[in-house]
């Protein structure tokens, strides 16, 4: 099956967060199959480079900068080092998330405050950090990850489900920021995702047949179909779309 191009993306300057693996290296992927200008962080150093390098043996390689995103400096001058190497970004991917799951009871106030740093916080100075590149040529499009989890009251997720509802209030409030420099600001709430980590933390095969099971389209949910979304959301073909938040789950919700 073919999927659809956007003229828009070749060599927009495209910045994603938590780009190692999992959903973010399928966007990392989709970014650079579109002939964008790919750069991406995490702490995954190892993975990120055999990403980065596979890439580049069918075109121009992606940047990867190892990024600690807890650490808002080192975030900062990771985008300010892509302006001036490859350009002002024009898409921002706000990816980059932690799911560990903690009975509440167990959940302590360092435990809380690692979630909202690893889910939230960083987003939010990502957004800060880009607006001036995307001032600088008249717009661009920032692309918020939140999750179902919020929505349906996961259980053992309290925190990450938490930081994930505060992203749509951070969505919102951006979007209607940043609208007057032509800055869109979106969402995606990803559902039952089946990634490596996934599989290995916290989907057996019975709970993997139980989702798919309750899900409206009876497949499994895969990242590539959340990096497609993120590749319409960030182009041109979704200019006058801001404010929102595009629920990719399957039907599960």
């Amino acid at each position: 099956m073919s999927f659809a191009k956007y003229p828009s993306l070749k060599g927009r300057v495209v910045f994603i967060t938590g780009g190692g693996s999992g959903i973010g290296a399928a966007m990392v992927e989709a970014f650079t199959a579109q002939g964008a200008s790919v750069a991406f962080v995490d702490i995954l150093e190892a993975e990120s480079r055999v990403l980065a390098e596979g890439l580049g043996k069918r075109g121009a390689p992606p940047l990867f900068l190892p990024c600690d995103l807890m650490d808002t400096a080192a975030l900062r001058a990771a985008i300010a080092e892509v302006g001036k190497r490859i350009g002002p970004i024009g898409v921002l991917i706000n990816n980059a998330a932690n799911d560990t799951r903690q009975d509440v009871d167990d959940v302590s106030e360092a435990d809380w405050d690692r979630a909202m740093g690893l889910n939230l916080n960083h987003q939010f100075f990502a957004a800060q950090a880009v607006r001036p590149h995307m001032r600088e040529i008249g717009g661009g499009s920032i692309v918020n990850f939140s999750s179902i989890a919020w929505m349906a009251g996961g259980a053992r997720m309290t925190a990450y489900a938490t930081a994930k509802a505060g992203i749509i209030g951070l969505t919102n409030s951006l979007a209607r920021e940043f609208g007057p420099d032509n800055i869109r600001v979106n969402a995606i709430a990803p559902g039952a995702v089946i990634t490596e980590r996934q599989r290995r933390l916290w989907i057996s095969e019975s709970d993997l047949k139980n989702i798919v099971a309750r899900q409206c389209l009876n497949r499994v949910l895969l990242a590539d179909e959340i990096a497609r979304a993120a590749l319409f959301l960030a182009s041109a073909d979704s200019a006058m779309i801001s404010k929102q938040c595009m629920i990719v789950d399957g039907g599960l919700r």
